[in-house]
């Protein structure tokens, strides 16, 4: 398996595909790389080289106890870019991966990163707190927390259901796609998964959103059960200084497999342009 160490001794586990313009995916929680693939394979015959990694502790990376914060998930990013020199790349993340981007971006890859994508991403910041009243509670996260450590096989297979919108009147449920979230979850540690709520509930992303001058797209489902649009989108889009978002009605948290054929001409018209 391809793997770069980290100062730590991580090891953490990328697929890197291709040739041209390279670009960098980062999974949501409590995913994989393996939840890119309709990307990875798009812009592959697009004439990209594609790489995406599983982050510490999730999928083939090293279920490690420590280091489960968005800083060191950022140094983790710089290390495996620095390894492979990817210069001029363009980082897209979901959800927690959103943060893990633009984190990364505005801080040890300001000078490697041409572009940001931001799709059902956790920015700006998605926990209730006195000066975010609008947040989601934190009681709400603490019974993810519960569900997670004690009860994450089940946990994690109703978590299919709101996260790609199979709740919803008229939604076709791919019985696969749901298989597929629960192989990937299951596949990381439980004590990456636990703390990695707190990264991606806590964490206040609003200094990296305003202090990047690149290109950033937003991209959100207006139905989004997990990451609400109001919370997050709506916002994070008022923060950046060249920032473009697209919203869409109806879509759910995981879009990008549910509706990638849309997703993915939206990225390539932002890649292009």
């Amino acid at each position: 398996m391809n793997t770069i160490t980290t100062q730590d001794g991580a090891q953490i586990f990328y697929k890197d595909w291709g040739s041209g313009q390279p670009l960098v995916f980062h999974h949501g929680w409590p995913l994989s790389s393996d939840d890119w693939d309709a990307q990875m394979m798009f812009f592959l015959e697009k004439g990209y080289r594609v790489i995406a990694h599983d982050r510490r502790g999730h999928g083939r990376s090293s279920h490690v106890s420590g280091g489960h914060n968005m800083d060191t998930y950022a140094a983790d990013v710089a290390a495996l870019t620095e390894a492979l020199d990817l210069k001029d790349a363009i980082h897209i993340g979901h959800s927690t991966g959103g943060g893990e981007a633009i984190h990364y971006a505005a801080g040890p890859g300001k000078a490697r990163v041409a572009k940001v994508v931001l799709i059902s991403a956790v920015t700006p910041l998605m926990v209730q707190t006195e000066n975010n009243p609008d947040g989601v509670p934190l009681p709400v996260f603490d019974e993810i927390r519960k569900g997670t450590a004690f009860n994450r096989a089940q946990y994690f297979y109703d978590f299919t259901i709101p996260f790609y919108g199979y709740n919803r009147e008229g939604a076709k449920i791919a019985q696969g796609v749901r298989d597929n979230w629960w192989r990937q979850g299951m596949m990381g540690s439980v004590k990456a998964h636990y703390d990695g709520i707190k990264a991606f509930s806590e964490t206040d992303f609003s200094e990296d959103l305003k202090s990047v001058d690149i290109p950033v797209l937003v991209l959100h489902g207006e139905d989004d059960q997990i990451v609400p649009f109001e919370v997050s989108a709506a916002k994070a889009i008022k923060l950046l200084k060249n920032g473009k978002l697209i919203s869409y009605p109806g879509f759910p948290h995981g879009m990008p497999t549910t509706e990638a054929a849309t997703i993915n001409n939206h990225l390539l018209e932002f890649i292009q342009a």
